[in-house]
């Protein structure tokens, strides 16, 4: 966002504090009581507004004046981009997963898989599935079960096959392009997701490939069993094939989830003799899905432009990250940023929107590619959520175990986040990720697009 007031300002960062301290704290307080999911109980956006509250009563303009610059941050056109993105992504989603998707996808999956690579099988259907419906969590809400029984019908280690699932699943964050933090690190960093997919993908494509041979390494089974999958309904699939492809080749990407719930909308109305009203009740349903994100990202980007017009940010770059010199050392900054962000808070989508203008600026001030800076981002915000004990996915992925294991039992063989992390500060400092079509700081714009508009 545009900086309309070039000053420093340590108080200004105190409502991001305020948020921060009030997503933590009402965490730990809530899990030492006891209380199940406890990172998750406090709405992010109720946590959102005491903030601004916070910076209304700090923040030193009269009060007209700091709330037209909430409202102008709101109303940003990136943030109104990202919010109409996510309300098309949750709608596609609901469609798609009631027309019998999701269901379709692990069918698929399972279908294929030799039952002597079942724990590497696990990872590959849960990386599918995840990427496809854009959902860590719904992935592994949807399979923990069918993993579990997997592996102890095959004599295999019960926490090794959960770490593969959860694993899987963090390609639903990390490379979708129907994720929620996929669209906020494009949006604040302003490039298209194909481009942060294919940067992405060339560090996690490594990875992925040594976790699955760990996984078959070390998770050979006892025994062979039989794997019982259900119909296989290539149709129901398609919707996601479009979706991924059309947007890896560059299609608009609100002209790509149009098109998918368009798709995913047909399938559902010849299965349910066209019933336009209930296809129309699941596509809003679809839409409120999102409302925590949606209203978390307006007031996130309203507080970014207060505290960005305060000084706020300008303070990080030029006190807090005083350690940036260099390209390699701004990468650097943006991995801890988001990294810790993730671990005091426990949701990698609310990190991405806070850590996102910040590495915006790091980004423009050392010439950090904004592609990589949105790839870095997504990655070690996937990677924090990953493998923290109090994460959603570990938590979900316990849960389903009835007592016979805990969180931390999963960690240590949670591969790919780790080897994520390894291939992702290599690329920092071997510089093996980069983009063939440099990037043209002064348009900020690929340099192949500043040439198309010169014609």
């Amino acid at each position: 966002m545009e900086n309309k007031k070039k000053r420093s300002g340590g108080y200004a960062l105190i409502p991001f504090l305020v948020f921060i301290v009030i997503y933590f704290v009402t965490g730990i307080i809530l899990q030492n009581q006891g209380v199940d999911m406890a990172f998750y109980q406090m709405p992010a956006p109720v946590a959102a507004f005491v903030a601004v509250i916070s910076a209304f009563i700090i923040f030193k303009e009269d009060l007209n004046t700091k709330f037209a610059t909430f409202i102008e941050g709101c109303g940003n056109e990136d943030i109104i981009s990202m919010c109409l993105i996510y309300l098309l992504a949750g709608a596609f989603s609901a469609v798609a997963e009631a027309s019998g998707g999701r269901d379709a996808v692990v069918n698929l999956g399972l279908r294929f898989i030799p039952p002597s690579l079942i724990i590497a099988g696990i990872f590959v259907i849960a990386g599918f599935m995840a990427t496809a419906t854009g959902t860590s969590v719904g992935t592994v809400s949807s399979l923990t079960t069918v993993t579990i029984g997997l592996a102890q019908g095959a004599g295999l280690n019960v926490a090794m096959s959960l770490a593969a699932l959860v694993s899987g699943s963090m390609f639903g964050d990390n490379l979708s392009i129907i994720s929620d933090t996929t669209i906020a690190a494009t949006k604040t960093q302003n490039v298209s997701m194909k481009d942060k997919f294919r940067m992405n993908l060339k560090i996690a494509l490594p990875a992925a490939i040594v976790a699955i041979i760990l996984f078959i390494v070390l998770g050979r089974p006892d025994s062979t069993v039989p794997i019982e999958t259900g119909p296989v309904e290539i149709i129901k699939v398609l919707p996601y094939l479009l979706v991924l492809i059309t947007a890896i080749v560059g299609v608009n990407v609100f002209v790509v989830l149009t098109s998918g719930i368009i798709f995913s909308s047909l399938i559902m109305l010849f299965q349910n003799g066209f019933d336009f009203i209930a296809l129309s009740k699941l596509i809003y349903d679809g839409f409120a899905s999102m409302n925590e994100i949606f209203l978390l990202s307006m007031m996130i980007g309203g507080l970014s432009y207060m505290v960005n017009k305060e000084g706020g940010l300008d303070f990080i770059n030029d006190k807090i990250l005083s350690f940036v010199k260099s390209k390699k050392s701004a990468e650097v900054g943006i991995c801890l940023i988001v990294f810790l962000m993730d671990i005091a808070i426990a949701n990698n989508t609310v990190s991405i929107v806070i850590a996102g203008p910040i590495a915006k600026i790091l980004s423009n001030d050392y010439k950090v590619d904004p592609r990589r800076s949105a790839s870095l981002l997504d990655i070690f915000a996937c990677i924090g959520q990953g493998i923290i004990p109090y994460g959603i996915q570990l938590l979900v992925a316990a849960k389903f175990t009835e007592g016979l294991l805990a969180p931390v039992d999963i960690m240590p063989y949670l591969f790919y986040q780790y080897l994520l992390a390894a291939f992702a500060i290599i690329s920092i400092f071997a510089r093996y990720a980069e983009s063939k079509d440099p990037w043209d700081f002064e348009y900020d714009m690929p340099e192949s697009q500043v040439a198309e508009l010169a014609k």
